[in-house]
């Protein structure tokens, strides 16, 4: 089925593979954006939703925040935040209406703002406000820009001090390093030479549960989401080591014959005790949870790694949407709580 280059064109019609295909090129995207002139931040917040939010998770493992950075996925923010607070908002859509609230807040406590957005609401006020504005390229997925976002966020922090020097130029001279990675996961290269496409067949039809160490879990959180959105599959996620004192448990009881199939990202450059915890795991709980698939991502940096396995990972969800049959691009149950909610 996947060797069917004809058939992955009719369930795939908004070709959200050749949308993966690019996603390197984000990497390099210039917002030219003025710098701000922000003084005296204390801490980062950033009010966001999805897809929006998952690039600030990128930021919090890699980026190496010189300063406290919280993520908000609701209305309403922390009683800290305040004039000494770096906030940013960040929608696709720029009508996600969690991040306005939480913006709306922000205002009203006087903190520093950036806005990221594609349009909508959030781009009108940032106009109007003249806000610091990260304008996102349109046209796609939320979960398809999410490196727009990565690349606005270091270009917004890194001058600022708020991440350390040399960020900027290390995600911008992995674009074509990642771009070289992915020429063995397309279409058109056959599923017995495609690991993309051999992973997506061991989990068709099963619940995936996905596990990572802390190092990866941006790239184990983006592949929930992927598998949520694009193929539309039930996902969940998790990561070592928190896993070991409560969830771990979960996987002893009855049935031993879980739907459930366990993906874990295992890589070489976590703590020591984080690898051996995932051998241990999987000993114990032989017979009583699915053999995890394990992906071991490629490269020699933290970045690189994190890179490989959020793309690997997006064809991989996308694979599974077209054994689905399932169109990878809309998300129309959404659109309609969206619709249902408001009226």
């Amino acid at each position: 089925m996947l060797d069917d280059l004809k058939l992955i064109h009719e369930r795939d019609p908004q070709d959200a593979l050749g949308v993966v295909e690019k996603q390197w090129e984000q990497l390099k995207h210039d917002f030219n954006v003025s710098q701000p002139q922000f003084s005296g931040v204390k801490n980062i917040v950033l009010a966001g939703m999805g897809g929006s939010a998952w690039p600030a998770v990128y930021t919090q493992v890699w980026g190496q925040p010189t300063v406290p950075f919280e993520i908000v996925k609701d209305y309403n923010l922390p009683a800290y935040v305040g004039p000494d607070t770096l906030f940013i908002s960040s929608s696709y859509s720029g009508n996600t209406e969690e991040t306005l609230a939480a913006l709306d807040e922000a205002e009203s406590r006087g903190a520093h703002i950036a806005i990221m957005t594609a349009g909508g609401k959030l781009a009108e006020r940032a106009k109007a406000k003249s806000y610091t504005f990260y304008e996102i390229p349109g046209g796609i997925q939320p979960r398809m820009s999410s490196f727009f976002f990565l690349s606005a966020m270091i270009q917004l922090l890194e001058p600022l001090g708020l991440v350390p020097a040399g960020k900027l130029a290390e995600l911008q001279g992995s674009g074509d390093w990642l771009k070289a990675q992915i020429s063995d996961w397309k279409p058109d290269v056959a599923t017995d030479k495609n690991s993309a496409k051999q992973l997506a067949l061991e989990l068709i039809g099963k619940s995936i549960v996905v596990y990572s160490g802390p190092k990866l879990f941006p790239a184990a959180n983006k592949f929930k989401i992927c598998l949520n959105e694009n193929a539309k599959n039930v996902s969940w996620v998790n990561q070592y080591p928190e896993f070991n004192h409560n969830e771990f448990i979960g996987w002893t009881s009855h049935p031993t014959e879980k739907p459930y199939a366990v993906v874990e990202i295992r890589s070489n450059l976590e703590h020591e005790r984080i690898q051996k915890r995932f051998k241990v795991t999987e000993q114990l709980l032989s017979g009583m949870r699915p053999a995890p698939e394990v992906v071991e991502p490629q490269g020699e940096s933290h970045l690189q790694q994190l890179l490989w396995a959020s793309n690997f990972c997006d064809y991989v969800s996308l694979y599974i949407a077209i054994c689905n049959g399932v169109n990878p691009t809309p998300v129309d149950l959404v659109e309609k709580f969206k619709e249902r909610l408001n009226a």
